[in-house]
């Protein structure tokens, strides 16, 4: 492993794992909340006790805040930026060997649109919106209604399966993989990239993880030189064809691009798949309602995204000294959104902590963001989560859990790793409608 790589572990993961554990056996909340023990926590309990202590929360690490109203206000506001590895306090030596040996294209590095500001996002985000507007969403939603039949029609009628690796994580997959234009025999590999990558959102991560993901990035790296040059050569109609002809984009912004579209294509819907099944099986008086009154399965969808986050947290730093929510921001200063408690703030969403499938104001939720980084792909998230889910759902009405769910470990994504399942019987497909 490149030395490189040990100085940017222990720079941007190292130091703020130490400080988490630290804290939280301090008995720090918010430490805890972000990971400071190892394996999973629920994080809800722990929400709602930092919520008592005020809209805006200084912590040992940094600001948080859990209001649904002051998080929305930051997203939108120009007085703060995303947050980069540059926004820790890092020794000025280790800045500049990162610097000098890059890593590679990656989701959370510059020129990731994730994690860069006006103007250089606005140039990035551009030529990649047209892929994800309302009118090309509705193109693809015969080919999610097709992907998710041939799921449910592959898996065992009468059997068990892990309903994670056989179907929720399937369904964006495919997608994802054909909108960038990637052979349908590779997907598994983008599989394992995006379980071995994603914990690169996160905070604190060990150097075991740090370097199973920086190898894959490498791997990955390769595969999209490869793939870039092929679609100059013979273009085709996708998205990643697109912007190479367009040629705005130099190769390593289009890996750049590519690789945050699969994650960001992929990660969010696998967690609102999976989240959706376990609370539709552990709320059966709501699964009830959507078989009486079908259409509300949409709505059903938004409040999955607002009690149980797929994504959980964003940050933003202060790019000047600001006064917000009662309290003054320097410069510099780090500030901590939690999604997931803003989606649960009591004085917007009515008895919060109640899964209701018919919550009038559930798509009031901030799990896509807000603001210019609001996600590109919200859209098309929400389409493959509704057919996914009514689909498995009236292909299985018996479907029950096999076992207990397993989470992901991390903080940031908030899912499913492995879900058993029972299937029980496979009703018919439905008829075509005819127009």
């Amino acid at each position: 492993m490149k030395p490189q790589y040990w100085f940017r572990w222990l720079s941007v993961q190292g130091a703020p794992r130490l400080v988490l554990r630290t804290q939280a056996k301090r008995g720090d909340l918010f430490a805890e909340l972000m990971g400071g023990p190892t394996g999973y926590i629920d994080p809800y309990p722990l929400i709602e006790r930092l919520r008592g202590r005020g809209r805006l929360i200084r912590t040992p690490i940094s600001w948080a805040s859990f209001d649904h109203e002051l998080c929305r206000a930051i997203l939108r506001d120009t007085r703060f930026g995303v947050l980069t590895p540059e926004s820790f306090d890092v020794p000025g030596p280790v800045q500049k060997l990162a610097k000098y040996f890059p890593l590679p294209p990656n989701p959370v590095e510059p020129p990731s649109m994730l994690v860069i500001d006006p103007p250089e996002h606005t140039q990035m985000r551009k030529p990649v919106a047209s892929a994800f507007t309302p009118r090309a969403i509705a193109r693809l939603r015969d080919r999610v209604e097709t992907v998710t039949e041939e799921l449910l029609e592959a898996l065992p009628s009468g059997g068990a399966t892990d309903l994670v690796t056989a179907f929720s994580a399937q369904v964006p997959i495919a997608i994802i993989s054909e909108m960038l234009g990637f052979p349908e025999k590779d997907k598994d590999l983008f599989l394992a990239w995006g379980d071995q990558m994603t914990p690169l959102l996160d905070v604190g991560i060990s150097w075991r993880t740090h370097k199973r993901a920086l190898k894959s990035m490498e791997v990955m790296n390769s595969y999209l030189d490869d793939h870039i040059a092929r679609l100059r050569r013979t273009p085709g109609d996708d998205i990643l064809s697109t912007l190479v002809s367009a040629g705005e984009l130099d190769t390593y912004a289009l890996k750049a691009t590519a690789s945050l579209l699969m994650g960001a294509g992929f990660e969010t819907t696998v967690n609102l798949i999976g989240n959706g099944v376990v609370q539709l099986l552990s709320h059966p008086d709501q699964l009830d309602r959507l078989r009486t009154d079908p259409e509300l399965w949409p709505n059903a969808v938004e409040e999955v995204l607002r009690f149980d986050s797929p994504v959980q947290t964003t940050a933003r730093t202060a790019l000047c000294d600001v006064e917000i929510g009662g309290e003054k921001l320097r410069r510099g200063d780090t500030i901590v959104l939690s999604l997931a408690g803003a989606n649960r703030d009591p004085g917007v969403f009515a008895d919060p902590g109640r899964f209701d499938v018919a919550r009038s104001n559930a798509k009031d939720h901030l799990s896509f963001s807000s603001g210019i980084h609001v996600c590109l792909g919200a859209s098309l998230a929400r389409m493959e989560g509704v057919y996914a889910l009514q689909a498995l759902f009236d292909r299985f009405p018996d479907l029950q859990l096999d076992g207990t769910p397993r989470r992901r470990e991390l903080f940031t994504l908030h899912g499913y790793e492995r879900m058993p399942v029972r299937l029980g019987h496979r009703a018919a497909a439905p008829e075509p409608t005819t127009v």
